[in-house]
Parts: C-alpha cells; structure tokens; sequence
C-alpha cells in the first residue's frame, strides 16, 4: 500500500502499519509504535474492543517522528514540540523550526546519536594501530585499564576504533592512557546509575518496556555529556580567565 493510498480514516491495524514503516525504517517495531503512542505522539482511534487503529494521517505523523529522529536527531519532547506546532497551524507548509530554548548545534550530542548499532569492523592489531595512529605500547596501556578490549576471536571492532582515535588526538597534549583511568571510572558509575533507571522498564509485562528503555537510555547519555561539557567549561574558564 501506497502513501497515497493509506486511508483517511482509522483502519490500519498495528501489524499494517509496521509493515507499511518499514519500507523507509527497517529497525521500527510494535514495541516503538506502542512506545510512541504512550509519549502522545500519536493517539490512533480503539475498536470497541480495544484494538489500534491507524489513520493515513497516523501513518504520516510516525514517519515524521521517525524521520526526525533518525536525519535530525532530534529527541521525542522536541518532535512532540513540532507536531504540536503543527497542529496548531504554524509552518504546515514547511519545516518547522525547532524553538530557540531547544536549539541542538550539530555538535551536541542527542539521545539518536546513542542509539545501539551492531559493530561493522574487523580489526586485526595491526590494522587498529595503523587506523587511530596509535603506538602498540599505548594500546597495551588502553587495555590495562579497561578503556579498550579486543573481541572474543581477537579482533577490534567500531567502539575500539573510536576510543582510539580519541586517545591519539589526547596524546598530542601529552596526556596518556594512564591519565585515563577517570574517564573509564566515571563512565562505569553513570552506566550504573542509568541501569538502575531503565532496568525495571525491561522487565515490565508491556511490549513497550525494552522500547521504553532504549529511549531512555539514550535520553539519559545525551543529558550525561551535555552536563560533563558544561562543567568541563565552566572549570576551563577558571583556567584561562
């Protein structure tokens, strides 16, 4: 079924409508359909019985959300934000511009840009070292420390690859793995605590729980970083001021 063709009222149910997303969101699934409906960013008419069911404006409001999420990065409250706009009748011939206390700068990190991809690399040693310009001496101090590990069949993969490359950038400042060792620390507290917030969401009895988690997770890393930058500059003023 066509976008053109989806109907004007509600009678898709929530498998047609799955299948309908999927063709431009591969990784969609009822579990998120669900989870977005409980955010108020869809709310499909119920049959008598209980049961969803989705409009062609329905259809076109998740592939909104979803589009917005995936090319924008944009987290669910400033979507439901725009859609709310656009209920209203503001910009409904154009994009709508995301309100200036929201604004998000390319370089700052949102909850998509945690989103969980399985790893494409496959590293050997040398091919690690050569890609993050590293020395094998830093690499074993990496690896004392728990900043990077190799897979089970030896190999380094994406998550790898990005530590590296960071840890080279720093070793041009003189700063090394050993110097580290906070970062890994830290970081391990904050997967802890935001384990502590999202692990009882797995375990409900709704679908929706694991895409409620996942959500959350992501919302919870991105506020993480924004507010380690902001102490990092605060305390970096302090240095040059």
């Amino acid at each position: 079924m066509s976008a053109a063709n989806l109907p004007a009222r509600g009678t898709l149910s929530i498998g047609e409508v799955l299948a309908h997303l999927r063709n431009d969101f591969p990784d969609v699934t009822i579990s998120k359909i669900r989870f977005l409906e409980d955010q108020g960013l869809v709310q499909p008419d119920r049959t008598p019985s209980g049961y969803r069911k989705f409009s062609g404006s329905d259809v076109a409001r998740l592939k909104y959300v979803l589009s917005q999420q995936r090319d924008h990065y944009l987290p669910l409250r400033v979507i439901k934000d725009q859609l709310e706009m656009i209920d209203r009748g503001h910009h409904a011939g154009g994009a709508v511009p995301r309100p200036a206390h929201l604004a998000i700068t390319d370089n700052t990190p949102t909850p998509e840009h945690f989103r969980s991809t399985p790893a494409a690399l496959r590293l050997s040693l040398d091919e690690l070292l050569n890609a993050a310009g590293l020395r094998l001496e830093q690499l074993r101090e990496l690896e004392q420390f728990g900043l990077i590990s190799a897979r089970a069949g030896g190999y380094y993969d994406d998550d790898a690859l990005a530590i590296a490359k960071v840890v080279a950038d720093l070793a041009r400042f003189g700063i090394e793995g050993r110097h580290l060792r906070s970062f890994k620390n830290a970081a391990d507290r904050e997967v802890g605590l935001f384990g502590q917030v999202a692990g009882p969401m797995v375990k409900q009895r709704s679908g929706d729980g694991r895409a409620r988690a996942e959500e959350t997770v992501r919302e919870l890393a991105a506020l993480s970083v924004r507010l380690h930058t902001a102490l990092v500059q605060i305390g970096l003023r302090d240095i040059v001021n």
